[in-house]
């Protein structure tokens, strides 16, 4: 019989888990349990990707200029603007509108933070719409991706693995796009891509591989000559954010 609702990790406790957090979960259930462990796999890659960016990935807020020509091709006030409304007759300027507030409720925080990037990015994606429509807006093209250096995964001891990474270079900004032939990760496990120097000294984690491919944004400034060795590590569920010290697959960019 299928386990119910109630026999199923709690999602927060399984988000603490991902944020290598204490969590009280029963780990007997989660070894045998295919969907919660795929919860987890998934809340621990949005881990990975929020603790890989940086201020340089934060959206950027357009110049006033540009909410002043949305206004002026809509032909409203800019209190109309700002409210989405006109105030009806009668209602002083100042006056707060009274808003009716329902019952809260609680979300998980990873939660949260989904729904805000989701609105986050219908923003963006309107105002580019909006951006295209206009006829006095110059249609630019967008630069090609180009591919400036790639590396061979070969397997260590072991290891039954391979795989292949590249760096591609788009609007300004580089990628490292890994590739991973590899056994299952074992339960609770899961993998990570790094950066290491030549002497395998010194490292940057990039985040969390989802599954057999992922793509990486490379840090602004990275360099790229310092940390030319790209690794894919099998890492345990026990918090620690440091190397396991487990590679699986290992290559130099040949840049």
């Amino acid at each position: 019989m299928p386990p119910s609702e109630q026999d199923h990790c709690d999602p927060e406790q399984l988000a603490l888990r991902a944020l290598g957090e204490p969590a009280d979960l029963d780990t007997d259930h989660l070894d045998s349990c295919a969907r919660c462990r795929r919860e987890l796999d998934e809340l621990r890659v949005t881990v990975g990707v929020a603790r890989s960016s940086s201020r340089a990935d934060a959206p950027q807020a357009p110049p006033p200029a540009v909410w002043d020509r949305v206004v002026d091709e809509l032909g409203v006030s800019p209190l109309t603007a700002a409210t989405g409304a006109e105030r009806p007759a009668g209602h002083a300027a100042g006056e707060a509108d009274v808003v009716p507030l329902g019952p809260r409720r609680r979300r998980p925080p990873l939660l949260a933070a989904a729904a805000a990037a989701a609105v986050a990015g219908v923003l963006a994606g309107g105002t580019a719409t909006w951006l295209a429509l206009r006829p006095d807006v110059p249609d630019v093209a967008a630069a090609p991706a180009v591919v400036v250096a790639s590396a061979d995964l070969k397997p260590l001891p072991d290891w039954r693995a391979s795989g292949d990474a590249r760096v591609v270079r788009s609007d300004g900004q580089r990628h490292l796009h890994v590739d991973l032939r590899a056994p299952a990760p074992g339960p609770g496990d899961f993998r990570e891509v790094w950066l290491l120097d030549r002497a395998a000294k010194r490292l940057v984690s990039l985040g969390l591989l989802p599954g057999r491919s992922g793509d990486f944004l490379l840090p602004p400034g990275l360099d790229l000559a310092a940390y030319p060795v790209v690794d894919v590590s099998e890492e345990p569920d026990d918090g620690n954010p440091a190397h396991s010290g487990d590679s699986i697959v290992r290559g130099t960019l040949d840049a």
